[in-house]
């Protein structure tokens, strides 16, 4: 992204990044809020659209919005990368001031931005939004929400927010600071967490989608969870080693009752139910432990190959 980042030719004191993917919908619906909060702004503003290889409309909907807004560019990915790498792609392209990063579904209201502003003016580095209701989603992606973000509290050295998404504000300390993390298999609510610095909550109630459909169905969400767990926690590895340890000591028990009892009473043949409920339970348990080391065998795997986090087929600065 060139330098020349905002109208005028200033650079940008703050620039609110916004990933899309499929938002046709909702995105005149979106700049039009988010315009009109950036005018009540006392800083020069940009606002970055990321189209992360999005097959509906959503690119001509941004032309559109470029077209018509000084203050708006774009990026647009060679392909569908995931909206982790397509936020990458977003916050490389800030060079100078700070950062808003905002989904376009209006979920998140714009109108909380000033908020966020006031905090980081305040001294702090990172401001993210924390939710109190989540409306417009059923009571179990509520639950399945809440138990990961507790787990993750548990599992974690690094301390992730309780129901807080990607919707924060970076100072450009912890943007400088977050460009030097260039893993692969990215979970960015725990690199947000783990670069540390001051950080604070400002809570909200957050909205249902406005528009179009979510892209986050039951099967994305775990593969995200599973994502943050191994991206930042061990202890699958250590639950594998213990649950081992333990199938043995009971193995190793259960052999010693067996020889017992055959140096005791004999050895009449007998036991096949027993026999097929000890395999089937130690080579489950093998299979178990086998997994959770071929999920930390692929990702490395994945990040010994050191690929791009992304291509950008197209920038569109602003004019």
């Amino acid at each position: 992204m060139p330098r020349s980042f905002a109208p005028g030719g200033a650079m940008p004191e703050l620039t609110v990044v916004v990933p899309a993917y499929n938002e046709a919908d909702v995105l005149e619906t979106f700049h039009h809020r988010l315009a009109a909060v950036l005018d009540t702004l006392p800083l020069r503003c940009a606002v970055l659209y990321v189209d992360d290889g999005s097959r509906d409309a959503s690119w001509p909907v941004i032309e559109t919005l470029l077209a018509r807004d000084p203050r708006a560019g774009a990026l647009r990915l060679s392909r569908n990368f995931g909206k982790e790498a397509a936020l990458t792609a977003g916050l490389d392209a800030v060079e100078e001031g700070a950062a808003v990063v905002i989904d376009a579904d209006l979920q998140d209201p714009p109108e909380l931005i000033p908020e966020l502003v006031a905090q980081w003016r305040a001294g702090h580095d990172v401001v993210y939004a924390t939710r109190r209701v989540r409306e417009g989603e059923s009571r179990f992606k509520r639950f399945t929400a809440a138990a990961f973000y507790r787990t993750m509290e548990r599992l974690s050295d690094t301390a992730v927010p309780r129901d807080t998404g990607d919707f924060r504000l970076l100072s450009r300390r912890a943007l400088d600071a977050l460009g030097q993390l260039r893993e692969r298999q990215r979970f960015m609510k725990g690199l947000f967490a783990w670069i540390g610095y001051r950080q604070v909550a400002v809570h909200y109630q957050r909205e249902p989608r406005q528009a179009g459909r979510t892209k986050w169905n039951y099967w994305r969400l775990t593969q995200l969870a599973i994502e943050g767990i191994t991206s930042f926690s061990n202890a699958p590895l250590r639950l594998a080693t213990w649950v081992g340890l333990g199938a043995a000591l009971l193995a190793f028990a259960y052999g010693l009752w067996v020889l017992g009892k055959a140096l005791l009473y004999g050895d009449p043949v007998r036991g096949y139910p027993t026999l097929m409920v000890v395999i089937l339970f130690l080579g489950g348990m093998q299979l178990l432990a086998l997994g959770v080391i071929g999920e930390y065998l692929g990702r490395n795997y994945a990040e010994s190959k050191q690929r791009p986090l992304y291509f950008v087929e197209e920038r569109r600065p602003p004019r």
